[in-house]
């Protein structure tokens, strides 16, 4: 079984340069072909309400009601793009987006150039306790710099299982980051982060081309760290079409990288499904 634990659907192209199919290029129609051409047997929509798509969470959502056995939506909240963004009064807005939707993980961005101090402050503390009191699995997009600051998150909340985008955006983004590959093994200490194997084409931007061969030593070195048990796959589709097809984005994993074996089958959806099913529907 294969489980894309990353990606995205849009009603609108959120990004630049524009494309000429804006309307039609992010639809969920657009990922069930590509996971039925690849194999993949659900995934795991991580919602960003960017650019013109105020109501990504109610399409993503009302995508998982349709193909209810293929797929899963995590709504962003608190994310940096927000209005709300450290705003007081987040444990509130929590539980209102608990009364609103049925879901079993939600995705927080911070902001690059944030310390991630709000993670633990009274305002966090109090949010992240309803999250691990409600069984929720949280999608957190972090930078190296910040990689301490979710060590401490894990710390506090040991049954909040913690799953960190794209390598933490290790690579040619984070080298400015003294001791950035150092942080983000540091994290491996703690059992419930878990690291995505996902974003390559972020992570290198527009340095590198597939299969990014000066990045291949980064995911050997986490997965001896983090190990097979804690890694899952994800496709950034299709934000990840900038850069690479999805079956490339597949590849990147099953050709190129550090697993094989049942280890490998662990890492392509053996443990996503495991989470998914110690949480709620």
């Amino acid at each position: 079984m294969i489980i894309d634990a990353h990606c995205h659907v849009w009603e609108n192209w959120p990004y630049q340069p524009p494309v000429p199919d804006p309307q039609s290029r992010a639809r969920v129609e657009q990922l069930l072909y590509e996971m039925d051409a690849n194999e993949v047997e659900r995934a795991v929509i991580i919602c960003a309400r960017l650019g013109d798509n105020p109501g990504n969470v109610d399409y993503a959502l009302s995508a998982v009601a349709r193909y209810p056995e293929r797929l899963i939506a995590f709504p962003d909240l608190e994310c940096r793009w927000s209005m709300d963004y450290r705003r007081p009064g987040a444990l509130g807005r929590l539980d209102e987006a608990l009364g609103r939707w049925d879901f079993g993980g939600f995705t927080l961005y911070l902001d690059e150039q944030d310390e991630g101090d709000w993670l633990l402050s009274d305002e966090g503390r109090a949010f992240f306790a309803r999250a691990s009191e409600r069984e929720l699995i949280l999608s957190l997009s972090i930078v190296p710099h910040q990689a301490p600051a979710a060590v401490a998150l894990a710390a506090a909340f040991p049954s909040l299982p913690i799953l960190l985008h794209h390598f933490a955006f290790l690579g040619p983004r984070s080298a400015g980051t003294p001791d950035a590959m150092e942080l983000v093994l540091a994290a491996a200490a703690r059992p419930n982060i878990f690291l995505k194997f996902s974003g390559m084409g972020n992570v290198a931007a527009v340095s590198q081309e597939f299969p990014y061969p000066e990045l291949q030593d980064m995911p050997r070195r986490l997965a001896a760290a983090f190990g097979a048990s804690r890694m899952v796959w994800g496709s950034d589709y299709p934000v990840s079409r900038r850069h690479m097809t999805y079956r490339q984005s597949l590849s990147l994993l099953t050709r190129h990288g550090p697993f094989a074996g049942a280890e490998l089958a662990q890492v392509l959806g053996g443990n996503m499904a495991r989470l998914l099913a110690e949480r709620r529907p």
